[in-house]
């Protein structure tokens, strides 16, 4: 029996998590859960899976539940919250759920206590990659992705050796914006926005997905996972999702791993990995599909995912200020404060404007967060 502590349980990786523990109550249970503020959602989580722990960032949240009769566990709150449950917890795997920078310090306490990191909080890697990865290694903590596209990649990898790869291809639906012209970006609704044709997600990384903003995180995730130089990453969009990623190796063979748009899959596979579980999602019907479609990314219109290339290349601390400024961007979008097409243009502000640290501890790290948001916050 496995214990697994989900950081986001309320988020739709974490309402997924929570399916596969329960299709498969024999091998995992659930010893913490965190929130941000839905403890409607939180409540009945915690009535079928019985935590010992939850956490709720949100202060006033927090307080609400303690208040709440028959809650049968111990209710931390605010990212001191996050980060004890992650250091003190019993636990062996940690799914980190969250969205966004918020996920970086619980992970890192589960990382210094050699704990399995099933990882779908891309953000992390984003913005402290090589120091992740420099302590995975020096704890002998696993970092397994959730993200469909690195799972894919990871599922290709197994038994190979790094030194025959030739290059790993991402695949990127396209978004709901993948047909339109660079002009048609700047009228776009937040409820277009928000419409992804494939995938069931959260808002920010709904609206990433439109802005090929994802596609660019995950290069920079791809680059500190699997140890290769930004020249061995492609993407390619490939709109009906079937192929999560492929890899080339130096003979010309292409590996693929495919499957139903259903997050549950990479889920099950980084909680049970080496083992594979049965379980009851929808299998891949081929003659149903009919087709497959593979076209280039377009950066200059989807100029979010040049910029996150641009990032990579610059190191130390660019990706952390590409990765501040988008999630003000977004929530700024989101808020319709600005348009769909001003993201872009912030996040270039803050590369431009920002100073840029080479080979950065965490406290700078979390500084540049820091500084990037409020100059964000002031362009918007």
């Amino acid at each position: 029996m496995k214990k697994v502590l989900i950081l986001g349980s309320t988020g739709s990786i974490g309402i997924n998590t929570l399916d596969v523990i329960r299709q498969h109550s024999d091998k995992f249970s659930v010893t913490a859960l965190t929130i941000n503020t839905r403890i409607d959602l939180l409540i009945p989580q915690i009535e079928e899976f019985k935590p010992e722990f939850v956490v709720v960032t949100n202060e006033s949240a927090a307080e609400k539940l303690r208040n709440k009769k028959d809650i049968n566990c111990e209710v931390l709150s605010g990212v001191d919250g996050l980060v004890s449950a992650a250091a003190n917890c019993e636990y062996d795997i940690l799914l980190g759920a969250m969205v966004g920078f918020a996920g970086l310090l619980p992970t890192i306490e589960a990382v210094k206590r050699g704990k399995r990191i099933a990882l779908a909080n891309k953000e992390t890697l984003v913005v402290a990659g090589e120091l992740i990865t420099e302590l995975s290694l020096g704890h002998n903590s696993e970092i397994i992705p959730v993200d469909s596209e690195h799972s894919a990649i990871y599922q290709c990898l197994v038994g190979e050796k790094a030194e025959q790869v030739e290059k790993l291809i991402l695949t990127a639906s396209g978004g709901p914006f993948f047909k339109k012209s660079r002009a048609e970006l700047n009228k776009v609704t937040i409820k277009e926005a928000l419409t992804h044709p494939n995938w069931k997600m959260g808002d920010k990384i709904t609206i990433d997905s439109a802005s090929l903003m994802n596609k660019g995180l995950e290069v920079i995730e791809a680059r500190w996972l699997f140890g290769l130089p930004k020249e061995k990453i492609n993407i390619v969009i490939h709109p009906q999702s079937i192929i999560h990623s492929m890899v080339e190796f130096i003979d010309g063979s292409v590996k693929a791993q495919l499957g139903m748009p259903d997050m549950r899959f990479p889920i099950q596979y980084a909680l049970s990995f080496p083992k594979r579980l049965k379980n009851d999602f929808p299998k891949t019907d081929f003659t149903a599909i009919k087709e497959l479609n593979f076209f280039e990314p377009d950066l200059e219109k989807f100029q979010c995912l040049k910029l996150a290339y641009d990032a990579l290349n610059a190191g130390g601390t660019a990706p952390c200020i590409l990765n501040a400024a988008n999630e003000v961007a977004v929530k700024g979008f989101l808020k319709g404060e600005i348009s769909f097409s001003k993201i872009p243009v912030i996040i270039d502000n803050a590369l431009e404007k920002i100073e840029n640290h080479s080979s950065p501890n965490l406290e700078t790290i979390i500084e540049c967060d820091k500084i990037t948001r409020k100059f964000a916050e002031e362009l918007i």
